[in-house]
């Protein structure tokens, strides 16, 4: 038997943009790199300037019969749109255009479901897959009558979709239960982790900004990392040692992306909390992106719907390889190619620095019988210099206001 290779999808981008829209130009670029991700193969892009979305069919009706001509010329699979349809004008796009139409949230939505690993990230995909579909069960066109699948139909899949309204209903109930009891495992490990000794870092970023990279670069771990759009998705939380045996931990986490699907937002919630209870977190951007000052603000408004702006940040200006007279926007910030040889060091050193920030510094004196304890010390403050003085050892470093008092009660000499 000959196997065939499965051809691509074939398809084609639709916008339409607003006279007041913000970064249109980077939205319909991202719609494409999007497809790709999702194994479609971009035809042709188009876009339409109205000064609203037409209620019915999104776009104006000679736009559309443009849009059908190309359809039938180039022999297009899909129609992708870059707004999120309502039930309504999905159904009229594909009535009128004969082909599957999915806007850009089906298509993130896509995009999880193929990236989710772990049986949280699953189900969470799920649940977000089957709250946006819920009120487009009924009178479904193309999109849930054709059973070839493709771009926008991975997940729960065309039988459960096709179920009644109760049912679906039933399926979400039971996923949040479910997802409630990984909650409550996760919210026991955060707890330990707060009580923990340890300094916890956070990576954060737009999607495809390189923390992956960055994340194997400090743990030296085979973590997953990929040129592509949401290459991770569930939280991975990996032990590194900035200095000497000073331990904390580094977690990394879904990538942002503008206009993120709102069911996806309370969707990962939890798994975006992972960095809500860290020491510092680190601000992964992509310095060769031409939109890189909107990423970082689309990073930066998400953390306050997060209430996370308060935490301290580092941006860490990647592939700094692909640019030239770069000046960073956001301080503090280090600039590397995190493929060269000296970037761990380099990251290591500023995040040193940035930790002596927001640590106390002591003076410790203590006899050469408790030499041994400084071993313990190494693991639980940041210590720069160790000189002798007679039968003495005195030690000078930083730490912790959660940590000090451990210190204090073990040596009663802290200052």
């Amino acid at each position: 038997m000959i196997e065939t290779k499965k051809e691509q999808e074939r398809v084609i981008l639709l916008g339409v943009s607003l006279p007041d829209e913000k970064n249109f130009e980077m939205s319909m670029l991202e719609l494409e790199q999007l497809a790709q991700t999702a194994g479609g193969l971009v035809i042709e892009r188009h876009f339409q300037k109205r000064e609203r979305y037409d209620t019915s069919t999104f776009i104006g009706k000679g736009k559309l019969e443009e849009i059908k001509q190309i359809i039938d010329a180039q022999e297009i699979d899909t129609v992708i749109v870059n707004n999120r349809l309502t039930p309504r004008q999905n159904i009229n796009l594909e009535t009128k255009l004969g082909v599957k139409v999915i806007d850009r949230m089906q298509l993130i939505l896509d995009i999880f479901a193929m990236r989710a690993r772990s049986h949280e990230g699953k189900l969470q995909v799920q649940l977000a897959q089957l709250k946006y579909l819920l009120p487009r069960l009924v009178g479904q066109g193309i999109m849930l009558s054709r059973q070839a699948g493709g771009i926008g139909s991975r997940g729960p899949g065309e039988s459960q979709l096709e179920l009644n309204r109760r049912s679906i209903r039933n399926q979400i109930t039971d996923i949040e239960r479910k997802l409630k009891t990984v909650s409550k495992n996760r919210q026991t490990i955060r707890e330990k982790r707060v009580r923990s000794t340890s300094f916890d870092i956070g990576l954060i970023g737009y999607t495809n900004a390189g923390k992956s990279t960055i994340m194997n670069l400090l743990t030296e771990n085979n973590h997953y990392e990929a040129d592509e759009l949401f290459a991770t998705l569930d939280a991975t939380t990996k032990q590194i040692y900035l200095k000497d045996r000073f331990q904390a931990t580094l977690t990394d986490t879904v990538g942002f992306i503008q206009d993120l699907p709102t069911e996806l937002v309370a969707a990962f919630k939890s798994t975006l909390e992972e960095s809500r209870q860290v020491d510092l977190l680190l601000h992964v951007i992509d310095a060769s992106d031409p939109n890189y000052l909107e990423q970082e603000t689309i990073v930066l408004e998400l953390l306050k719907e997060l209430d996370m702006a308060n935490i301290p940040r580092l941006a860490i200006y990647n592939k700094m390889d692909l640019v030239d007279n770069f000046v960073p926007n956001l301080h503090p910030s280090v600039m590397v190619c995190a493929k060269s040889a000296k970037a761990a060091q380099t990251i290591r050193s500023v995040i040193i620095s940035e930790i002596k920030k927001h640590f106390q510094p002591f003076e410790l004196t203590i006899s050469l019988e408790q030499n041994h304890q400084i071993f313990e010390l190494s693991q639980l403050a940041l210590i720069d210099e160790i000189s002798l003085a007679e039968d003495k050892q005195q030690i000078k470093g930083y730490i912790s206001e959660k940590n000090k008092w451990k210190i204090e009660a073990l040596y009663h000499g802290l200052s």
